[in-house]
């Protein structure tokens, strides 16, 4: 298999790992992880059984990302992000078949210390800010900050803040792409340049 694993990380048997994925120091992955080509994971990541990661995926030092978690493709996950799995946690209370499901979707980014409450989908190109604590479901495009996590603006799936209102019917376009994203409903939609 074409990936770099370091001799200190761990990938337990029966781990899916794609082509040209990078497993750093101290890493630990599950043997029912199933993660994509191309993806980085960075020190003293851990990857729980219950996971999949999509393709090209950056995961920073320190992340954890419990069963339950689910990154499509091109997630970015800053230095220390938190992921939960269990709402009322208790260590004398087992609550292992009490797990919700959080859903990272395509080409999101996750600020440094970001915290990510378990049941949530964070929609495409969403971005999250450092030390954000989401707690509920966030728009595509969407740009989180503080705790809890409130919607502050728009970001552009080049990682830029886009010229848009929170709110009502607006247009604009992209310096880097080119591309048009178009505000309705409380909602963005991106066309694409034409090539």
């Amino acid at each position: 298999m074409d990936i770099s694993l370091h001799p200190s990380a761990i990938v337990d048997d029966g781990a899916q790992i794609g082509e040209g994925s990078r497993v750093w120091h101290f890493a630990h992955v599950c043997a029912g992880a199933r993660i994509g080509c191309g993806v980085s994971l960075g020190q003293n990541v851990f990857v729980g059984n219950r996971v999949t990661i999509g393709d090209r995926c950056k995961i920073q030092n320190n992340v954890s990302v419990y069963d339950g978690v689910t990154l499509e493709a091109g997630v970015f996950c800053g230095p220390s992000v938190v992921f939960t799995n269990v709402h009322n946690p208790r260590a004398l209370i087992e609550r292992k078949t009490e797990y919700k499901d959080t859903l990272v979707k395509h080409g999101a980014s996750l600020g440094a210390n970001c915290t990510i409450i378990c049941g949530v989908t964070i929609g495409e190109y969403a971005f999250v800010g450092a030390g954000a604590v989401v707690t509920r479901d966030v728009a595509p495009f969407a740009l989180m900050v503080g705790t809890p996590a409130r919607q502050t603006g728009w970001m552009s799936a080049f990682g830029e803040r886009l010229d848009l209102p929170l709110s009502g019917k607006a247009e604009c376009v992209c310096p880097h792409t080119g591309d048009s994203y178009v505000l309705r409903d409380g909602r963005v939609l991106r066309s694409a340049a034409p090539a």
